[in-house]
Protein backbone atom coordinates (compact mmCIF):
# COMPACT_ATOMS: atom_id res chain seq x y z
CA UNK A 1 0.00 0.00 0.00
CA UNK A 2 0.96 3.60 -0.84
CA UNK A 3 0.57 4.60 2.98
CA UNK A 4 3.30 1.72 4.00
CA UNK A 5 5.93 2.89 1.60
CA UNK A 6 8.79 4.38 3.44
CA UNK A 7 12.15 5.44 3.11
CA UNK A 8 13.10 1.92 4.08
CA UNK A 9 11.07 0.40 1.20
CA UNK A 10 13.05 2.14 -1.11
CA UNK A 11 16.65 1.12 -0.39
CA UNK A 12 15.07 -2.30 0.03
CA UNK A 13 13.91 -1.71 -3.55
CA UNK A 14 17.29 -0.07 -4.73
CA UNK A 15 19.04 -3.18 -3.49
CA UNK A 16 16.73 -5.48 -4.74
CA UNK A 17 17.03 -3.93 -8.04
CA UNK A 18 20.75 -4.15 -8.49
CA UNK A 19 20.93 -7.37 -7.57
CA UNK A 20 18.49 -7.91 -10.53
CA UNK A 21 21.56 -5.53 -12.40
CA UNK A 22 19.61 -2.74 -13.32
CA UNK A 23 21.51 0.36 -13.98
CA UNK A 24 21.95 2.71 -11.01
CA UNK A 25 20.29 5.40 -13.62
CA UNK A 26 17.06 3.21 -14.19
CA UNK A 27 16.92 2.82 -10.63
CA UNK A 28 16.99 6.50 -9.90
CA UNK A 29 14.52 7.01 -12.37
CA UNK A 30 12.15 4.85 -11.05
CA UNK A 31 12.62 5.84 -7.22
CA UNK A 32 12.02 9.34 -8.87
CA UNK A 33 8.75 8.54 -10.44
CA UNK A 34 7.08 6.50 -7.33
CA UNK A 35 8.37 9.81 -5.00
CA UNK A 36 6.46 11.83 -7.29
CA UNK A 37 3.33 10.07 -7.41
CA UNK A 38 3.07 9.73 -3.27
CA UNK A 39 2.81 13.69 -3.57
CA UNK A 40 3.50 15.03 -0.18
CA UNK A 41 4.25 11.67 1.95
CA UNK A 42 7.27 11.55 -1.41
CA UNK A 43 8.49 14.63 -0.21
CA UNK A 44 8.94 13.44 3.24
CA UNK A 45 10.91 10.14 2.20
CA UNK A 46 12.86 12.55 -0.30
CA UNK A 47 13.61 14.72 2.71
CA UNK A 48 14.99 12.11 5.04
CA UNK A 49 16.86 9.64 1.96
CA UNK A 50 18.30 12.54 0.65
CA UNK A 51 20.01 13.37 4.75
CA UNK A 52 21.17 9.98 4.40
CA UNK A 53 22.49 10.65 1.60
CA UNK A 54 21.07 7.32 0.17
CA UNK A 55 18.17 9.25 -2.87
CA UNK A 56 20.59 8.47 -5.51
CA UNK A 57 22.41 5.18 -6.26
CA UNK A 58 25.93 6.38 -7.34
CA UNK A 59 26.06 6.51 -11.31
CA UNK A 60 28.98 4.57 -13.67
CA UNK A 61 31.97 6.41 -14.22
CA UNK A 62 32.70 4.32 -17.28
CA UNK A 63 30.10 6.09 -19.98
CA UNK A 64 31.39 3.49 -23.01
CA UNK A 65 34.51 2.94 -25.00
CA UNK A 66 34.98 2.97 -28.70
CA UNK A 67 36.26 0.26 -30.74
CA UNK A 68 39.32 1.30 -32.44
CA UNK A 69 40.05 0.30 -36.04
CA UNK A 70 41.88 -3.21 -35.73
CA UNK A 71 38.97 -4.17 -33.01
CA UNK A 72 36.53 -3.12 -35.49
CA UNK A 73 38.38 -5.26 -38.04
CA UNK A 74 38.64 -8.38 -35.84
CA UNK A 75 35.15 -8.21 -34.45
CA UNK A 76 33.99 -7.84 -38.23
CA UNK A 77 36.01 -11.07 -38.96
CA UNK A 78 34.76 -12.76 -35.76
CA UNK A 79 31.06 -12.44 -36.48
CA UNK A 80 31.42 -13.17 -39.92
CA UNK A 81 32.34 -16.54 -38.94
CA UNK A 82 29.37 -17.37 -36.71
CA UNK A 83 26.61 -19.83 -37.77
CA UNK A 84 24.21 -17.22 -37.63
CA UNK A 85 23.90 -15.34 -40.53
CA UNK A 86 22.09 -12.23 -38.97
CA UNK A 87 25.01 -11.29 -36.47
CA UNK A 88 27.29 -9.76 -39.08
CA UNK A 89 24.89 -7.47 -40.70
CA UNK A 90 23.74 -6.28 -37.59
CA UNK A 91 27.43 -5.54 -36.11
CA UNK A 92 27.55 -3.57 -39.68
CA UNK A 93 23.74 -1.83 -38.62
CA UNK A 94 24.97 -0.88 -35.16
CA UNK A 95 28.85 0.18 -36.32
CA UNK A 96 27.77 2.42 -39.24
CA UNK A 97 24.42 3.62 -38.33
CA UNK A 98 24.06 3.78 -34.64
CA UNK A 99 21.29 1.82 -34.18
CA UNK A 100 20.27 1.30 -30.28
CA UNK A 101 19.62 -2.18 -29.58
CA UNK A 102 15.97 -2.26 -29.48
CA UNK A 103 15.68 -0.24 -32.94
CA UNK A 104 18.10 -3.00 -34.52
CA UNK A 105 16.09 -5.46 -33.47
CA UNK A 106 12.84 -3.97 -34.03
CA UNK A 107 13.71 -3.35 -37.79
CA UNK A 108 11.58 -4.10 -40.84
CA UNK A 109 12.14 -4.48 -44.08
CA UNK A 110 9.89 -1.74 -45.35
CA UNK A 111 12.31 0.53 -43.30
CA UNK A 112 15.47 -0.23 -45.51
CA UNK A 113 15.27 1.48 -48.90
CA UNK A 114 17.97 -0.07 -51.01
CA UNK A 115 17.49 2.07 -54.35
CA UNK A 116 17.87 5.35 -52.34
CA UNK A 117 20.58 3.83 -49.58
CA UNK A 118 19.04 4.82 -46.02
CA UNK A 119 16.92 3.59 -43.39
CA UNK A 120 14.27 4.82 -40.93
CA UNK A 121 14.04 4.09 -37.21
CA UNK A 122 11.31 2.81 -36.06
CA UNK A 123 9.88 3.48 -32.65
CA UNK A 124 13.19 5.00 -30.61
CA UNK A 125 14.26 5.21 -27.05
CA UNK A 126 13.54 9.12 -27.59
CA UNK A 127 10.67 11.53 -29.12
CA UNK A 128 14.26 12.74 -31.46
CA UNK A 129 15.08 8.85 -31.96
CA UNK A 130 12.18 7.61 -33.21
CA UNK A 131 11.35 7.79 -37.31
CA UNK A 132 14.73 9.52 -37.87
CA UNK A 133 16.27 8.41 -41.44
CA UNK A 134 19.99 7.08 -41.47
CA UNK A 135 21.91 7.03 -44.79
CA UNK A 136 23.74 3.48 -45.59
CA UNK A 137 26.98 3.87 -46.27
CA UNK A 138 28.68 1.20 -48.85
CA UNK A 139 29.46 -1.27 -46.25
CA UNK A 140 26.26 -1.26 -44.89
CA UNK A 141 24.61 -1.51 -48.18
CA UNK A 142 26.77 -3.89 -49.89
CA UNK A 143 26.44 -6.24 -46.35
CA UNK A 144 22.36 -5.55 -46.13
CA UNK A 145 21.83 -6.76 -50.07
CA UNK A 146 23.76 -9.86 -49.73
CA UNK A 147 21.94 -10.67 -45.98
CA UNK A 148 18.67 -9.69 -48.05
CA UNK A 149 19.30 -12.40 -50.55
CA UNK A 150 20.00 -14.78 -48.26
CA UNK A 151 16.50 -13.97 -46.10
CA UNK A 152 14.65 -14.10 -49.58
CA UNK A 153 16.30 -17.51 -49.87
CA UNK A 154 15.25 -18.91 -46.79
CA UNK A 155 11.76 -17.18 -46.32
CA UNK A 156 10.77 -16.99 -50.05
CA UNK A 157 9.47 -13.03 -49.34
CA UNK A 158 10.64 -10.09 -48.20
CA UNK A 159 7.60 -8.94 -46.88
CA UNK A 160 7.65 -4.57 -45.55
CA UNK A 161 6.62 -5.96 -41.97
CA UNK A 162 8.87 -8.92 -41.64
CA UNK A 163 11.43 -8.10 -39.24
CA UNK A 164 15.13 -8.01 -40.58
CA UNK A 165 16.39 -10.11 -37.97
CA UNK A 166 13.94 -12.60 -36.90
CA UNK A 167 13.15 -14.93 -33.59
CA UNK A 168 14.45 -18.37 -33.54
CA UNK A 169 17.65 -19.95 -32.50
CA UNK A 170 19.63 -21.05 -33.22
CA UNK A 171 18.78 -20.05 -36.50
CA UNK A 172 15.83 -17.67 -37.43
CA UNK A 173 12.41 -19.08 -37.99
CA UNK A 174 9.56 -16.89 -37.66
CA UNK A 175 10.00 -13.68 -39.44
CA UNK A 176 6.70 -12.23 -38.16
CA UNK A 177 9.12 -11.39 -34.71
CA UNK A 178 11.83 -9.86 -33.98
CA UNK A 179 14.98 -11.74 -32.06
CA UNK A 180 15.33 -11.15 -28.25
CA UNK A 181 18.63 -10.99 -27.97
CA UNK A 182 22.29 -10.32 -29.49
CA UNK A 183 23.95 -11.12 -25.92
CA UNK A 184 24.81 -14.41 -26.51
CA UNK A 185 26.70 -14.62 -29.74
CA UNK A 186 27.93 -10.85 -28.97
CA UNK A 187 29.50 -12.67 -26.00
CA UNK A 188 31.22 -15.52 -28.25
CA UNK A 189 31.91 -12.77 -30.89
CA UNK A 190 33.96 -11.11 -28.11
CA UNK A 191 35.92 -13.78 -27.14
CA UNK A 192 36.56 -15.02 -30.20
CA UNK A 193 38.11 -11.52 -31.45
CA UNK A 194 39.63 -10.87 -28.12
CA UNK A 195 38.15 -7.67 -27.44
CA UNK A 196 36.33 -6.32 -24.58
CA UNK A 197 33.42 -3.96 -24.89
CA UNK A 198 29.61 -3.98 -24.49
CA UNK A 199 27.72 -4.20 -27.64
CA UNK A 200 26.00 -0.69 -26.65
CA UNK A 201 29.78 0.46 -27.51
CA UNK A 202 29.35 -0.10 -30.93
CA UNK A 203 27.07 2.63 -31.14
CA UNK A 204 29.68 4.70 -28.92
CA UNK A 205 32.24 4.23 -31.65
CA UNK A 206 29.84 5.06 -34.25
CA UNK A 207 28.85 8.12 -33.05
CA UNK A 208 33.02 8.90 -31.72
CA UNK A 209 33.62 8.32 -35.27
CA UNK A 210 31.63 10.77 -36.72
CA UNK A 211 32.56 13.57 -34.16
CA UNK A 212 36.12 12.94 -35.19
CA UNK A 213 35.76 12.88 -38.36
CA UNK A 214 35.31 16.34 -38.83
CA UNK A 215 32.43 15.86 -41.80
CA UNK A 216 29.42 16.26 -39.58
CA UNK A 217 28.29 19.31 -37.15
CA UNK A 218 26.81 18.38 -33.85
CA UNK A 219 23.83 18.90 -35.25
CA UNK A 220 23.79 16.51 -37.87
CA UNK A 221 25.53 14.12 -35.25
CA UNK A 222 22.19 14.34 -32.86
CA UNK A 223 19.92 13.66 -36.15
CA UNK A 224 21.34 10.81 -36.70
CA UNK A 225 22.36 8.91 -33.69
CA UNK A 226 18.65 10.17 -32.22
CA UNK A 227 19.95 12.37 -29.31
CA UNK A 228 18.20 15.64 -27.81
CA UNK A 229 20.73 17.51 -26.70
CA UNK A 230 24.15 18.40 -26.65
CA UNK A 231 24.77 17.08 -23.34
CA UNK A 232 24.22 13.83 -24.39
CA UNK A 233 26.39 13.79 -27.49
CA UNK A 234 29.23 14.98 -25.05
CA UNK A 235 28.33 11.77 -23.44
CA UNK A 236 28.46 9.42 -26.04
CA UNK A 237 31.21 11.23 -27.99
CA UNK A 238 34.57 10.06 -26.84
CA UNK A 239 37.08 11.78 -28.71
CA UNK A 240 40.11 10.24 -28.86
CA UNK A 241 44.02 12.10 -27.53
CA UNK A 242 45.15 10.95 -31.16
CA UNK A 243 42.23 13.02 -32.73
CA UNK A 244 43.10 16.18 -30.84
CA UNK A 245 46.89 16.06 -30.81
CA UNK A 246 45.84 16.11 -34.88
CA UNK A 247 43.56 19.29 -34.36
CA UNK A 248 46.16 20.65 -31.87
CA UNK A 249 48.84 20.00 -34.66
CA UNK A 250 46.98 21.90 -37.00
CA UNK A 251 47.78 24.99 -35.65
CA UNK A 252 50.89 25.41 -36.09
CA UNK A 253 52.80 26.58 -39.22
CA UNK A 254 54.99 25.31 -41.25
CA UNK A 255 58.09 26.91 -42.00
CA UNK A 256 56.84 28.41 -45.48
CA UNK A 257 54.10 30.42 -43.04
CA UNK A 258 56.32 31.98 -41.13
CA UNK A 259 56.70 35.68 -41.48
CA UNK A 260 59.99 36.49 -43.57
CA UNK A 261 62.44 38.88 -42.39
CA UNK A 262 61.01 38.84 -38.98
CA UNK A 263 63.58 35.94 -37.54
CA UNK A 264 66.84 37.96 -37.51
CA UNK A 265 65.48 41.37 -36.73
CA UNK A 266 66.66 42.99 -33.63
CA UNK A 267 67.30 46.65 -32.42
CA UNK A 268 71.09 47.50 -31.65
CA UNK A 269 70.51 46.49 -27.91
CA UNK A 270 69.84 43.05 -28.96
CA UNK A 271 65.87 43.65 -28.47
CA UNK A 272 63.09 42.50 -31.15
CA UNK A 273 61.39 45.39 -32.41
CA UNK A 274 58.19 44.93 -31.85
CA UNK A 275 55.44 44.20 -34.36
CA UNK A 276 53.45 46.46 -36.58
CA UNK A 277 50.84 44.08 -37.11
CA UNK A 278 49.71 44.19 -33.19
CA UNK A 279 49.29 48.04 -32.59
CA UNK A 280 48.65 49.07 -29.44
CA UNK A 281 48.20 46.23 -27.53
CA UNK A 282 48.07 46.04 -23.74
CA UNK A 283 50.01 43.31 -22.18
Amino acid sequence: MAVEVTEKTLKDYQSARLKEKAAPKTINEEVGFLLRLLGEQGDTIRAKLRRQKALKLPGRSDVGKAYTSEERGLLYEAAKKRRSKAIYPALALTLNCGLRDKELRELQWGRIHFSEAYLVVGESKTDAGSGRTIPLNSLALEVMKTYSAWYLEKFKQLKPEWFVFPAGKPQPTDPTKPCTSFKTVWRKIRLAAGVKGRWHDNRHTFITGLAESGEASDQTIMDIAGHVSKRMLKHYSHIRMEAKRRAVASLVPDDKTTVKGTENKSTKDGKRPPSKALGKVAV
